[in-house]
């Protein structure tokens, strides 16, 4: 939580104001509905899951929702692995017929997106449901609820992409998604660099004697000296990268790569992360490696 604050802030920077509700456990998603129900208070809303990311953004899905006026309108996607979601069965009308949470035999393949719109209704469903196996207020039981009581709930199904960047593989896709809209823009300060493609040099990151080659982003204050970026690479502010190849990886603010032999490739991390390789002999590998993490030497 704190993490977000301060990442998010007030809002001010994206144009918006952001206040904040914090849900005291972790008892579901419509548990999460009721702790914000006295902010909302009869006003429609949406619910959005953090880690998803659609294409397109979602304006004309709001647009649609205030026009057609159901009490919820749902994002349904296709997926190969519907059992690690809530799937949604449709009638032969197109109408939301069954909701259920990660089902072990999945009657369909259309998984809940992680987006919701509700009218205030959806308070009272989430009073009438009882907690899941795993304890929980399953947002997808109060719409059931809905679904049941003759309410009417509109299914989306979506036709662009959409991401949920729960794994590692996930979060890169996503970085290649969002690196392919970029467009060229340099404010950065080049010295003997070579730019190649839609890079974005954020001001204040300096290039010396490196070579950057798009879709990549380096982000502000970040130092790249004697290295390659590769393609669909995204470099976070304050980061420093020299003598190293990095390509199709994530580093987040304030980490470092130097020194390695080999090219870096399809990593991500996290801030404050630094990866080297010494020059003493005998060559050796140190680590210190924090909860759930992976390390592939190749």
């Amino acid at each position: 939580g704190a993490e977000i604050r301060q990442a998010a802030g007030d809002g001010s920077q994206f144009g918006v104001r952001i206040e904040y509700i914090v849900q005291d456990e972790p008892a579901g998603l419509a548990h999460a509905v009721l702790t914000a129900e006295p902010f909302l208070g009869s006003a429609p809303f949406v619910m959005y899951l953090g880690d998803n990311l659609l294409q397109g953004g979602m304006e004309e899905l709001v647009r649609e929702f205030r026009e057609h006026e159901p009490e919820a309108l749902i994002l349904l996607t296709p997926v190969p692995d519907p059992q690690n979601y809530g799937v949604a069965e449709l009638g032969g009308d197109g109408s939301v017929v069954r909701l259920v949470e990660k089902p072990l035999e999945p009657a369909t393949n259309l998984a809940l997106v992680g987006v919701y719109m509700f009218t205030p209704l959806i308070h009272d469903a989430a009073r009438a449901i009882e907690p899941s196996a795993r304890g929980e207020l399953e947002i997808t039981d109060a719409i059931q609820w809905l679904v049941d009581t003759g309410k009417r709930v509109e299914p989306h199904v979506v036709r662009g992409w959409w991401k949920d960047t729960g794994r590692l593989e996930d979060m890169l896709e996503a970085n290649r998604l969002i690196l392919d809209t970029l467009e060229r823009r340099v404010d950065g300060e080049l010295d003997g660099a070579q730019v190649d493609g839609r890079v974005v040099v954020e001001a204040g990151a300096v290039l010396e004697r490196a070579t950057v080659r798009g879709p990549a982003i380096i982000g502000a204050g970040a130092l790249v000296r004697d290295a390659y970026i590769g393609p669909y690479t995204a470099v976070g502010s304050r980061c420093v990268i020299e003598r190293a190849e990095v390509e199709h990886s994530i580093l987040l603010e304030g980490s470092s790569v130097r020194n390695l032999d080999g090219r870096m490739e399809s990593s991500l991390l996290g801030r404050d992360v630094a990866i080297s390789r010494g020059q003493t002999q005998p060559r050796a590998y140190r680590f210190m490696v924090g909860d759930k993490s992976e390390i592939g030497i190749l």
